[in-house]
Formats: structure tokens, C-alpha cells, sequence
């Protein structure tokens, strides 16, 4: 399918537009499917939705879900525009949130996809963003709406930045490279990022059901040499304080073996997705 703008505002930005792709099992299924909702990652500055499609079409066949993969604008490079800084990423990404739910595929079926189930997968940069929109991260445009919020049954995070301060202490040359550009010069003191830490993000109390209804899966890679395990650690032991109901926080740090994106290439990443929505959705 051509690529479908999200924003109303901005139709012709190939930034915030994304991708579809339909299963042929979901034809014959006896159930509406849930939508996956893979966002890329790039470390705020790089990577396009097209770069994941065979991913996407591996996804669509394993799960037999539709799957949903959308741009979002990028930081440059060189940044020192505040208006190309963080949230504007996330801000896309919830912008897109709100229009895939009231979108509607219009090909064989009149409804391809249960707009009130969906699963969001989120790599590197973008475990960071979806955990801002879904944890309370005290931006005032990134706060979804009830709906939104209790529309998204799961989440599996793959090789995910959480806490800024912690990566430029174990990976230094990350802040010049896209840390300041994507947040910003760091404040004075010894953690010059920790407002951006998802470890500091309690739940959104606006909707306390909602919250303790999501599951989430974090993976991390033991052939990943580009984030440290202790950010999925770390994430995992928060989400697991936090949750209402601590059972449907999971973590798998040991059946992944490739290199950062290399996951993608393999089968082992697709099992777990699949094994994961298995629980959320009846087969």
C-alpha cells in the first residue's frame, strides 16, 4: 500500500506517513485482529519506515495481525533548533496513535483491524518514545487520550534507551552524537538528563485500569554492543515497581544473539512477538 499520511496538517510530508500491510490469514480469521505498530529506531536522526518493511511483511505472516510502520520527523545531525528536539518525535508518533484508530482500510474487509487492540513494538530510540506517551513522562503534548490508553493491550521493547544519563556514562561519545542534538545542552549537576529518564516516569493516573491491563516484553540482545543491558535491566525493575499488577511485566535478554538491528534478521525476534501476542490476542 502507498504510504497514508497521519497528520491532517502536513499530507505531503513523507515524515508523518506510514506504511500498511495486510496478512492473507487475516481474510479467514473468525476474530478481528489487533494491530501491531512497529516504530523505528535511529537514535532520533535516522531510518525511514521502508527500511522495515520485509520486517513488516515478516511480522504480518507470523502473527497473521496487520502491521502498521510510521515515520516521524528526524533530528538533523547538526542540530541547534529546539524546535527538531524532543518531544516532536513522540508528538508524531501519538499523532499517528490517534489517526490509526479511526482509520480505516478500504479494501476487502470494512474492518481489517480491531481499532481497540492494539500492540506496539518500539526499538532503541523509540522504546524511549513509547514509554514517554504510555508512562507519564510530564510532557503536556504526549499525554494520550483514555481511549488511546486503554486501546493498547501490549508493548515489546527491543534494545531499548531509557535513561539518557546512563548511556552517556557507559557510551560518552552518544551525547555529541545525538543526545544533545535530540535533547538539548545537559543541565548542571550530576545527572544533567535525568527529567528525560523513563525510570523516573511514574504510571498515568488518568487511567489507572488501562495501565494495569498492559502487558509489556522487554528484550535486549546478549550480541548488542551498541546499548548496554543495564537500560533494559533497569526499565524492567521500574515497570515491575510500578505496575499495578506485576505479573505482566516480562523480560528475555538471553534467545536474542545478533547485533543491534541485526535482530530483525533472524527468527528468534519474530517467536517472541508472536509468543507475546498469542497471550493478547485468541487465536
Amino acid at each position: 500500500m502507498n504510504s497514508i499520511p497521519y497528520d491532517s496538517a502536513s499530507n505531503d510530508d513523507p515524515l508523518r506517513q506510514f506504511d500498511f500491510y495486510l496478512p492473507e490469514l487475516a481474510l479467514s480469521l473468525p476474530h478481528t485482529p489487533s494491530l501491531l505498530c512497529f516504530i523505528h529506531g535511529g537514535a532520533w536522526r535516522s531510518e525511514d519506515k521502508q527500511d522495515h518493511a520485509q520486517l513488516a511483511r515478516r511480522l504480518a505472516a507470523a502473527t497473521a495481525c496487520p502491521v502498521a510502520v510510521p515515520n516521524y520527523r528526524l533530528t538533523p545531525s547538526d542540530n541547534h533548533d529546539p524546535r527538531f528536539r524532543h518531544p516532536i518525535h513522540a508528538q508524531d508518533i501519538l499523532t499517528f496513535l490517534k489517526f490509526v484508530r479511526t482509520w480505516r482500510y478500504q479494501g476487502q474487509l470494512s474492518d481489517a483491524f480491531d481499532p481497540d487492540s492494539l500492540v506496539l513494538l518500539g526499538h532503541s530510540c523509540s522504546a524511549h518514545m513509547l514509554a514517554s506517551i504510555l508512562l507519564d513522562s510530564h510532557q503536556a503534548s504526549l499525554v494520550p487520550s483514555p481511549d488511546l490508553l486503554s486501546s493498547v493491550k501490549g508493548v515489546v521493547l527491543s534494545e531499548g534507551i531509557y535513561d539518557l544519563d546512563k548511556l552517556v556514562a557507559r557510551f560518552p561519545a552518544y551525547q555529541a552524537w545525538f543526545i544533545e542534538p535530540t535533547f538539548g545542552p545537559p543541565s548542571s549537576g550530576d545527572a544533567p538528563y535525568r527529567r528525560f529518564s523513563a525510570l523516573e516516569y511514574p504510571l498515568r493516573l488518568s487511567s489507572p485500569s488501562s495501565s494495569s491491563a498492559l502487558a509489556w516484553l522487554l528484550l535486549h540482545s546478549t550480541g548488542d554492543t551498541l546499548i548496554d543491558l543495564d537500560q533494559t535491566r533497569s526499565m524492567y525493575n521500574h515497570l515491575v515497581q510500578i505496575a499495578p499488577t506485576p505479573s505482566l511485566i516480562s523480560i528475555n535478554t538471553d534467545a536474542l544473539k545478533e547485533e543491534h538491528d541485526a535482530i530483525f534478521e533472524g527468527d528468534a525476534y519474530l517467536q517472541l512477538v508472536r509468543q507475546f501476542t498469542s497471550r493478547l490476542i485468541p487465536e
